[in-house]
Order: C-alpha cells, then sequence, then structure tokens
C-alpha cells in the first residue's frame, strides 16, 4: 500500500511537471496556437458533457426546478451553453484586457503571451462557475448567441473575400504569362467543381416524385449567383477577374450543399441522408472536427487580418507566422527597444468569444432542433436557412466588393 501511494505521488508529480513544462515552453510566436488549442479543450469539452452530463444535471436542484423534468436533449442542450458562456467570458474578459495595446513594452504584452497555467486554472474555474448560475441567465445567453453567432458567420465571410481578392491580386501583380495561365486553370477548376457539385445536389435534394420546390429555389437561385458573379466581374468597368468570381462560386454552392444536407432527416426531400437516421460516432466526431478547424482559423486569420476587420486605431496584421522558421525571429523580440504589436490583441479575443457563442449553436442546432435532431450536429431548420442566409451575404459583400470602386472611386476599399 505504501508503495502504491509513493508510486502515484510521484506519477502525480511527474504530470503536474510535464504541464507545467509544456505551458511554460509557449512563447511570443506560439502563443496563438494556444489560444487555439484552449479553444478546441473547450469544445471538446462542451460535446463531451452533451453527452454524458444530462443525468448529472437533472439531479442539481437549481438547475432542474421544474415542476416537470424536461426531456433529456434540454439538459444536453443546457451543458453545452453553460460551457459556452464560461467561455465566452474568459475570452471576453481577456478582450477588456488587452483593449489599448500599442506596443511589447506594455505590461499587458506579458499577460497577453504568458502565465498559461493561471489562464488554463482560470478558464476552468469560469467553466464550473457557470454551472451555479440560474437558467434565466443561461436562456439569455442563448438568445444573444444567435446574433453573436450570426455576426461570426459575417466575420467568416469577409475574411474569405479578403483572401481571395488578396490572391488574385498577388498573381496578377506577377505580370508573367504562367500566372495568367495559373489564374485560368484554377478558375475553370472552379467552375467545373460548382457544376458538378450543383448536377449532384439536384440529384440528391430534389429526389423525384417529391414536391421539393424550396430545394429547387435554392438550387437554381445558386447557379444564378454563379453567373452573376461572372458577369459582373467580366462587366468592362469593373475589369475584374474570373477568379475571384469562380472560387466564390464555388464557396456559394458549398454554403447551399450544407444548408440542404442540413434538413430534419426525416424530411422527405433531403435524399442525403432520409435513409440512415442513425449517424456514427466517427462522423460525429468528423463533423465536430470540421467546425473545429474552421473557427479555429477564422478566428487566427481574423485577429491578425490586416483587413477591414481590424479597428481603425488598432494594429494592422502582418504576414508573419504563427509559429516562427528560425531562432532569428525569437531573438528579434528579444531586443529592448520598444516594438509595434502585430495585430490587435483584444479584437482576436473577441473573435474567440464570437466563435464560443457559434459552436454552441452548431452543437445545439441553433438551441430549436430538441427532438428534431436528436444528438446530431448542425442539424434542424434554423441551421438551413442561416446556410442560406449567409450565402445571400456572402454574394452581397462579393458584389458589392466588385462595384463599390466604381461608384465611389475616391474612397479606398
Amino acid at each position: 500500500m505504501w508503495a502504491a501511494s509513493c508510486l502515484a505521488s510521484c506519477c502525480a508529480a511527474c504530470a503536474c511537471e510535464a504541464c507545467r513544462t509544456a505551458v511554460g515552453s509557449i512563447g511570443r510566436r506560439s502563443a496563438r496556437i494556444a489560444y487555439c488549442g484552449l479553444f478546441a479543450l473547450s469544445l471538446f469539452a462542451s460535446w463531451t458533457l452533451r453527452e454524458v452530463a444530462a443525468p448529472l444535471l437533472q439531479s442539481i436542484p437549481w438547475i432542474n426546478h421544474f415542476h416537470k423534468t424536461p426531456d433529456r436533449e434540454w439538459f444536453e442542450t443546457d451543458a453545452v451553453l453553460r460551457v459556452s458562456l464560461g467561455n465566452f467570458l474568459f475570452f471576453t474578459i481577456l478582450a477588456v484586457i488587452m483593449a489599448g495595446i500599442k506596443d511589447q513594452k506594455d505590461p499587458r504584452d506579458k499577460i497577453h503571451h504568458g502565465g498559461w497555467m493561471a489562464k488554463i486554472f482560470s478558464w476552468a474555474f469560469i467553466v464550473f462557475l457557470m454551472f451555479f448560475v440560474p437558467n434565466g441567465v443561461v436562456s439569455v445567453y442563448e438568445s444573444i448567441s444567435k446574433f453573436g453567432s450570426g455576426l461570426f458567420l459575417l466575420v467568416q465571410v469577409v475574411l474569405l473575400l479578403d483572401f481571395v481578392h488578396g490572391w488574385n491580386e498577388n498573381w496578377v501583380a506577377k505580370d508573367e504569362q504562367f500566372w495568367y495561365m495559373a489564374l485560368l486553370v484554377v478558375s475553370v477548376v472552379c467552375y467545373i467543381a460548382t457544376f458538378s457539385f450543383s448536377g449532384l445536389l439536384f440529384h440528391w435534394f430534389t429526389p423525384s416524385g417529391q414536391d421539393c420546390g424550396l430545394n429547387l429555389f435554392f438550387i437554381v437561385f445558386t447557379l444564378i449567383l454563379v453567373f452573376a458573379f461572372a458577369i459582373v466581374a467580366l462587366h468592362p468597368k469593373i475589369n475584374g477577374s474570373l477568379l475571384p468570381a469562380s472560387v466564390i462560386g464555388l464557396y456559394c454552392t458549398y454554403l447551399c450543399y450544407s444548408g440542404l444536407s442540413s434538413e430534419p432527416r426525416d424530411y422527405e426531400c433531403n435524399g442525403l441522408h432520409n435513409h440512415s437516421k442513425a449517424v456514427s460516432t466517427g462522423s460525429l466526431s468528423l463533423g465536430l472536427l470540421t467546425t473545429i478547424l474552421s473557427v479555429v482559423y477564422s478566428a487566427v486569420r481574423a485577429g491578425s487580418s490586416a483587413a477591414v476587420l481590424s479597428p481603425p486605431d488598432s494594429p494592422r496584421g502582418t504576414d508573419k507566422p504563427l509559429l516562427p522558421f528560425s531562432k532569428a525571429d525569437e531573438q528579434e523580440d528579444k531586443k529592448d527597444v520598444p516594438r509595434p504589436v502585430t495585430y490587435s490583441y483584444s479584437f482576436f479575443h473577441l473573435i474567440f468569444s464570437l466563435a464560443s457563442m457559434y459552436s454552441a449553436m452548431l452543437l445545439t442546432g441553433w438551441s430549436t432542433s430538441i427532438g428534431e435532431s436528436g444528438k446530431l450536429v448542425d442539424v434542424g431548420w434554423p441551421s438551413v436557412w442561416v446556410r442560406i442566409a449567409t450565402q445571400w451575404a456572402t454574394a452581397g459583400l462579393f458584389i458589392w466588393s466588385l462595384v463599390a470602386p466604381i461608384l465611389f472611386p475616391d474612397r479606398e476599399f
């Protein structure tokens, strides 16, 4: 017994020392990766508690104070929302603390890049406290999350537009025949993929013998947008390029697919899943992994983007990598000369706050699909309309990005 106790103590000490060493090795260049890891951990915790925490929440009197106990799905949704609320508060507090940082001599710069053991414990403590707040607070947060999620989706659209236009300008600026041919090849490939994908949408979501007018409208309208993008981009006054039009057209087609595939599993026009209502754990894991990658990419790129996402008085992003490629990059930060920060710390954390709301809505089917989606991720009519609305917003913003310089030539876009 004594030997076993000593062995357990040694293992615990080694584990603590390993954790302390790991978080202590997080430097300036890897801080953003660490925040991404913490956010991914919060998504994993949300998903795990959604699967296993319902019986525990049912036994907590200040949560289950109803005269009639709700269905299990209500407690699963409540668990996700409480973790999301803790995550939202954690990153919002950091966003407030980091507001106004201009250079790396600011004492708060060290808070942003260091103190990881304290941050991890603070995050865990805040999430733990959320299971003691009244149900009314969680209900209010659920309502606010729907608006915050919409704002996060808008950020994703702006990021995509910034990326596509930057990609096109970078290749055109090379002014070589090879890169012009590359622009043409990529554009043609995107259009082939778009029209092939559209054919699959007709096959999957407009089955014969069913009245699927809504699905047909979504698919046909998507094709109209694809042609409209090309016509506007090639207009003589616009003098644009097919590359942005083809990439945005492909993305809008994907959004159409994403929306249609989120239709309820028992909907007769959802030919993709109406014969397989049971979704495997592997499929759910793949869906959650895709969500993590999408949310983390958007948060990191938004926090460091030099596009219109950054506030006017904030530092503009640079093209520096998230992780250093040489020791010279690390030594560059050790100089005693005050250097401006390379991105807005406050805005970076604010994007994670919005991403916390968005991920909660995905895991709960936008908190309105109880009894409709079961344990599925991002399934239900609210998810469908969110995707379609995102597609329309993408189309509007893309066309505006093309015509705005013509309508307002004196302004910089």
